[in-house]
């Protein structure tokens, strides 16, 4: 399937803004990128839900920082608590934030419906690996023992995110699976387009290596602003492929972009974990590009995905 017609004029676009000088993420320092990226995210904006209601928390982390936390809740009648799907937002590690993703997480509060927990966990090259890990374990770890307090129900738990924020996802369902005492059952583990692999090339990279938003050239900057040395590529924790997965880890929707480098590491992902005996639900939506989910004032369709993905966790919050 060709790139939708509306995405590929919102390509041009972008590509109109290169050749007048405006630079890639890659080419920028990374403060810089951050707001370049928020700049970008304000002209994605779309009419989410408003029928959700925020709350600002925060937790402490094994060092003593706090962790910014955004709570999702909509706003209709409950039988009780609210099951959580724990949100981790995506940007490589060194870019995006709550704000940049608050539609998303709006977005899935409101059709699923459950509370969103998102996390402002701590970007590169300030805080390099494994800092972005650990404030996502810190966070689950309030969750559990915080959260029947703000009307949650940790029972009924998922993990989720998109692109590196799925990545983060992918760790805390392996490490739930591996040590059942140390950490909560997950239902779900809700992962768009993940990064799995960060040690080596695949064909999707070559393919897609650039024109079709995120560039080879800017996944590798990202990747290097948060790895200590290039050995860090190799710990699981950063490429969980090379991790055989548990047999015992939760569920996986995973939903893949047909124009995305990153798409054969999902595919293998999704692999490996049916090779491990895990219930999987692959969807590869063609016709995208990474970073489908913010897309919706760009191309048609985005809103069926979100009806989907909620779908996926109601069933897991009711199974």
């Amino acid at each position: 399937m060709s790139l939708h017609p509306e995405l590929t004029a919102f390509l041009d676009l972008v590509e109109e803004g290169r050749l007048a000088g405006r630079k890639p993420l890659h080419a920028l320092e990374p403060q810089a990128a951050r707001e370049e990226f928020e700049q970008a995210s304000a002209g994605l904006l779309w009419p989410w839900p408003e029928q959700v209601r925020r709350r600002e928390l925060s937790a402490r982390s094994r060092d003593g920082a706090r962790l910014g936390l955004r709570l999702y809740l909509p706003q209709v009648e409950a039988d009780g608590p609210w099951p959580v799907l724990l949100y981790f937002h995506g940007g490589g590690y060194v870019v995006g934030s709550l704000d940049s993703h608050d539609g998303v997480c709006a977005e899935l509060a409101w059709r699923t419906p459950c509370a969103v927990l998102a996390v402002d966990y701590r970007r590169a090259p300030e805080h390099r690996f494994p800092t972005a890990l650990h404030d996502a374990e810190d966070a689950l770890r309030w969750l559990v023992e915080e959260g029947a307090g703000h009307g949650l129900d940790v029972r009924r738990l998922a993990v989720g995110g998109d692109s590196a924020g799925a990545t983060l996802a992918t760790v805390l369902a392996i490490q739930s699976a591996e040590a059942p005492r140390q950490w909560p059952e997950l239902r779900l583990q809700l992962l768009c387009y993940p990064s799995t692999d960060a040690s080596r090339e695949t064909v999707s990279r070559d393919l897609f290596d650039e024109g079709y938003l995120l560039e080879t050239a800017t996944l590798e900057w990202f990747y290097r602003q948060y790895q200590r040395t290039p050995e860090d590529r190799l710990d699981w924790r950063f490429s969980p492929l090379l991790r055989d997965c548990p047999s015992g880890a939760a569920p996986a929707f995973i939903g893949l972009a047909q124009y995305d480098p990153l798409r054969d590491e999902g595919l293998a992902y999704a692999e490996g974990l049916r090779e491990a005996g895990v219930a999987v639900t692959l969807r590869e939506y063609g016709g995208t590009t990474h970073d489908f989910l913010r897309m919706s004032a760009v191309m048609p369709g985005i809103q069926e995905i979100y009806e989907e993905l909620a779908r996926s966790l109601a069933q897991a919050f009711a199974a």
